[in-house]
């Protein structure tokens, strides 16, 4: 007898163990409840965290550690969030009640269903200025948004969100685990809550304050406090007519649906029907006369901060001299085995076009492959072989003895810049017949660009940029510069174009195109709302209304009807400022993808296919076009490339699918392959720098050969730092000049002159 009672006191002391320990867990619950819930409510995106490094003291309620988990929260689920404390304040409320929390495994597999869905259903809301950093649904219900998109389901969307939110509700309910009881505690203490309130604030409401707690009771039927007339109407019809509590939602809502913009809703109304549209259309009206004051117009910069070519008469063509010439490539070609004839000579600006007919059986590549041995015979630094497109013929490509000089003052002065069509017109040089040579960024619409140090890739971006600036005033083009080298765009730092200084450091880079999408999906939204396609017809419909004197509205909704509940839309205006261009520039893509290699890849895919018809066009340069940098995704999203000279045929197959940038000559002549494929020769323009100092460099290179004895292109390349080309054209002046003897058989040269001279 005595086992058996001993027996029962253990069982009973366990099972008391066991109700304490779940009441205990029951409180660890509520206090983490309410410490996430602090730790997610003092959120502050400038605070510490994996994303962010900063030595500032956190605000974050629980310090750096608490900043770091609502940082991951936010950034992950956006106000879903939330639902993770308010599970936890369910399970905690029946532990300390002490009722068993069943299938706890279940409920816990079902949390990241639960959170999912709805970061889902509130990725749609629009929240305008109070939408959270990484937006409402965070980046899950984003990733989610946009594979709908990308799977052809964009317009349901809206359903689809709709349902995610209702069969989250359900889920939500089933696993915080409340049972009726349960929420009839709650709304009963809910109720006495409410009526201590209102005793201790002596407002007389306490009709009101035990109306709240029926409501949560049995389902009780239950009537407002009326006046007394109202009472006895009531009271008469009550079997007929059963009392709807109307406060409650009434009460609620303005917070049902914050502004959610109703797409596609948007009308011009003409001012007369407002009271306030006169102002509007008499302000309108005196725009065009302000418009016309000299101090209002967009003041474009002037053409005397150019250079000016020097006035020079145009030298007769040495026909006899060109005639020699094509007579001895026609005689080294046939040394090789290749027979045929040169048909017809293009001298230019910088290059001689030879067109060469090869005989019948004579193949192309055979001739192509010939290009280093053409130049060793014809004494050329460099000789560039093509196929020309559309003939029978294959262009060979020798340079000038004398080059002749591009100047941008020139091109900028001409008419073919002025009645470009084009607003981002891009001036690239002359082609090989000495016309310009202009291409409409906004057609491209993105450009890519390669070149080594040294082959004249700088003073190409500098003169693309030029070309903008002279014809896009800061109100209708905007810069965003990116220049991780700190060298070329640095100067460019202050002017009105830009809409942030000229980003120097590789991770800022990545938050500048990031912003950039985000501004591009912006533009999408609202080019939505007016139901126009591109930019061009966003601006023109708004510039219609403002010519009409009709000002632009949205219908947003506020809430519902509290009797019908239908939709409460109400008339907004819409903001009709014109969006400018957008031009990014990056100067080095190589150091960006060396520091986020995958996040830059990410942006600038998103970019290059979609902000075409926002406005806004990429222009990427880089001096390493190897696979690592230019991927192929980048580079199925850049029809449009332009090559400087590079190093190898690898590199030349990289930027334009096909080599020859590589027999370029190396001082800013490119090759340009627009969207068709087709590849031009285009020469180049000089730059002031490069003019000015040409003299020094060469003083500085004959006084080093005096003095070391040695005369080596290796060696003027690698002490005065150049490039292969210009050092080769300093020791070819010095042997002209009689300062080095040629190379003998061996390479080596001999210096002639002293130290002294």
């Amino acid at each position: 007898m005595a086992k058996s009672t001993g027996r029962g006191a253990g069982i009973q002391a366990l099972a008391v163990l066991k109700h304490r320990l779940a009441e205990a867990f029951g409180f660890a619950l509520l206090l983490a409840c309410f410490l996430l819930f602090l730790s997610l409510f003092t959120y502050d995106p400038r605070d510490g965290s994996l994303n962010t490094a900063v030595d500032a003291v956190p605000h974050n309620f629980l310090g750096h550690d608490g900043a770091v988990l609502a940082d991951l929260l936010w950034q992950s689920l956006g106000l879903a969030c939330f639902l993770i404390p308010l599970l936890l304040l369910a399970w905690s409320f029946r532990l300390v009640l002490h009722r068993p929390l069943r299938s706890a495994w279940t409920r816990l597999a079902l949390l990241p269903a639960i959170l999912t869905l709805g970061a889902v259903a509130l990725s749609i809301l629009d929240l305008g200025a109070l939408s959270p950093p990484a937006g409402p649904g965070g980046a899950i219900g984003w990733v989610m948004e946009r594979l709908l998109v990308r799977s052809g389901l964009g317009t349901a969307v809206l359903p689809i969100s709709m349902a995610a939110a209702a069969i989250a509700g359900l889920l939500l309910l089933a696993t915080m685990g409340l049972s009726l009881r349960d929420w009839r505690a709650i709304g009963a203490g809910a109720g006495r809550g409410a009526t201590r309130l209102a005793e201790l604030s002596g407002s007389g409401s306490a009709e009101a304050s035990s109306l709240l707690a029926r409501v949560w009771r049995r389902g009780q039927k239950s009537r407002l406090a009326r006046n007394p007339e109202t009472d006895r109407r009531s009271d008469a019809h009550e079997v007929r007519h059963p009392p709807v509590v109307t406060p409650l939602p009434s009460r609620r809502e303005p917070r049902l649906n914050q502004a959610r913009d109703r797409g596609g809703l948007v009308r011009f109304i003409a001012p007369a029907a407002r009271p306030s549209a006169p102002g509007k259309r008499s302000e309108g009206e005196r725009q065009p006369a302000l418009d016309l004051e000299p101090e209002q117009q967009p003041i474009l910069p002037s053409l005397d901060l150019l250079m000016k070519p020097p006035v020079a008469k145009a030298e007769a063509i040495n026909e006899e001299a060109l005639e020699k010439n094509a007579r001895l490539l026609e005689t080294v070609l046939d040394d090789f085995g290749v027979r045929g004839q040169i048909v017809q000579v293009r001298p230019g600006p910088v290059v001689t076009l030879y067109e060469f007919e090869p005989a019948p059986g004579i193949k192309a590549s055979r001739i192509i492959g010939l290009a280093d041995d053409i130049a060793r015979s014809m004494s050329a630094i460099s000789v560039r072989v093509a196929v020309v497109s559309g003939r029978n013929v294959i262009g060979i490509e020798l340079p000038n003895r004398k080059a002749e000089t591009v100047f941008l003052r020139e091109l900028l002065d001409s008419p073919v810049y002025e009645s470009h069509p084009g607003r981002l017109a891009l001036i690239l040089g002359k082609d090989i017949s000495g016309e310009p040579v202009l291409a409409d960024l906004a057609k491209m619409p993105h450009l890519l660009i390669a070149g080594t140090t040294g082959s004249g890739k700088s003073v190409g971006i500098n003169t693309m940029i030029l070309s903008i600036l002279y014809r896009m005033s800061p109100d209708r083009c905007k810069f965003i510069m990116i220049d991780p080298k700190m060298l070329e765009l640095s100067v460019y730092d202050g002017i009105p174009h830009l809409l942030a200084p000229v980003v120097t450091d590789p991770r800022k880079a990545v938050l500048a195109l990031k912003w950039t999408v985000r501004e591009m999906e912006n533009r999408y939204r609202k080019m939505s709302k007016l139901g126009v396609r591109n930019i061009d017809g966003f601006n023109a419909r708004l510039a219609d209304a403002e010519a009409k004197g009709e000002s632009v509205i949205r219908e947003v909704q506020t809430g519902f009807d509290p009797e019908t509940g239908k939709p409460i839309f109400e008339p907004q205006p819409f903001d009709t400022s014109e969006l400018p261009l957008i031009v990014v520039v990056v100067d080095e893509m190589a150091d960006l993808m060396m520091v986020a290699g995958k996040e830059i890849e990410t942006a600038i895919q998103r970019l290059a296919q979609m902000a075409r018809a926002a406005g806004i066009h990429l222009i990427m340069a880089t001096q390493r076009p190897s696979v690592d940098v230019i991927t192929g995704t980048i580079k199925a999203n850049f029809p449009t490339r332009i090559s400087f000279q590079v190093t190898s045929k690898i590199d030349s197959r990289t930027i334009l699918g096909e080599g020859g940038a590589e027999q370029l000559l190396g001082r800013g002549d490119l090759l340009y392959m627009a969207g068709g494929g087709r590849i031009t020769r285009v020469d180049p323009l000089s730059g002031d720098e490069d003019g000015q100092s040409a003299d020094n460099l060469y003083a500085q290179a004959v006084a080093m050969v005096c003095r070391e004895r040695k005369a080596s292109t290796s060696f003027v390349q690698r002490h005065l730092q150049i490039g292969y080309n210009r050092a080769a054209r300093i020791i070819e002046r010095m042997e002209t000049e009689g300062i080095v003897t040629p190379a003998n058989h061996v390479g080596k040269r001999e210096v002639l002159a002293r130290g002294g001279e």
